[in-house]
């Protein structure tokens, strides 16, 4: 009889332990949320899986899949169907996703090429930001108008003050703005720093934002908290050695860890 207890004993503690061994095994889902950048998402796809696979096998994650997407529409599908554990998201994205998904802050990701850390009102008729104002300005950026307003134009501009067009397209903006279509054009500093090459040489900086933090690499809830320890600690090092050309190939130059301290400005004046 003590025997036959003990087994049913043995049994019964096999079987709750069971789920443990499960979660340590968990995939550790990535989301890589980079908005009105050039390319597309298939694109960059097989890079991402590089890097994540990098990532998994520094952090001694047995199972880890990467996701990148340039639609914040879309990764908000992704997110609800995949409780991912980590993201990198633009900095537009970050404020607006941040409170629903009680997004935690633990690294910056500085992009190469720019993109989203300062933004331009240029013309190729007006000199000066009041000369924009009441007039077309063309934009791909004017989809987020709680952004533009509170962390871009702040007290200087609302996008109400303009008949705003939406070019869709980066490079489309600054040849509209350059043809005279637009009176003038909001971009931020990717665009700013291809106009030449976009036909856009005769375009002049009316107005320039202060610049703004990094793209925002963030813990989801469902990040365990060890794991989210060691993989912010790791942070600085995913870019270098076998990750270094999928970090260029996905458009990052470098991860560092932070805290939410460094978007502090930003998230008030996003409204919290």
């Amino acid at each position: 009889m003590r025997i036959r207890n003990f087994a049913a004993a043995a049994l019964l503690a096999s079987l709750s332990l069971a789920p443990l061994a499960a979660d340590a095994g968990e995939k550790v889902n990535v989301l890589i949320l980079k908005e009105h950048g050039v390319g597309s998402s298939a694109s960059a796809q097989e890079y991402v899986d590089k890097l994540i696979a990098h990532v998994a096998q520094q952090n001694g994650w047995t199972a880890a899949e990467g996701k990148y997407q340039t639609s914040r529409r879309m990764a908000k599908t992704w997110i609800g169907e995949q409780d991912p554990h980590y993201g990198i998201l633009s900095l537009a994205a970050f404020l607006d996703l941040r409170a629903a998904n009680k997004l935690e802050v633990i690294g910056s990701a500085e992009v190469s090429g720019g993109g989203g850390r300062q933004y331009f009102v240029v013309s190729a008729s007006e000199t000066t930001l009041a000369g924009c104002k009441g007039k077309t300005l063309g934009t791909d950026h004017g989809d987020d108008t709680k952004f533009i307003n509170g962390v871009v134009g702040k007290q200087d501009f609302k996008l109400a003050d303009f008949e705003v067009v939406d070019t869709r397209r980066p490079m489309k903006t600054i040849k509209d703005a350059a043809r005279g279509e637009v009176a003038c054009a909001l971009i931020d500093d990717a665009q700013e720093a291809s106009m030449a090459k976009a036909g856009g040489e005769g375009l002049k900086v009316v107005w320039r934002s202060k610049e703004l933090p990094p793209m925002v690499v963030v813990a989801f809830p469902s990040a365990p908290a060890a794991e989210k320890k060691t993989f912010s600690s790791k942070l600085a090092k995913v870019c270098s050695g076998e990750g270094a050309k999928a970090c260029k190939e996905v458009g990052l130059s470098s991860l560092s860890a932070t805290s939410e301290k460094t978007y502090a400005g930003v998230i008030s004046d996003y409204g919290g």
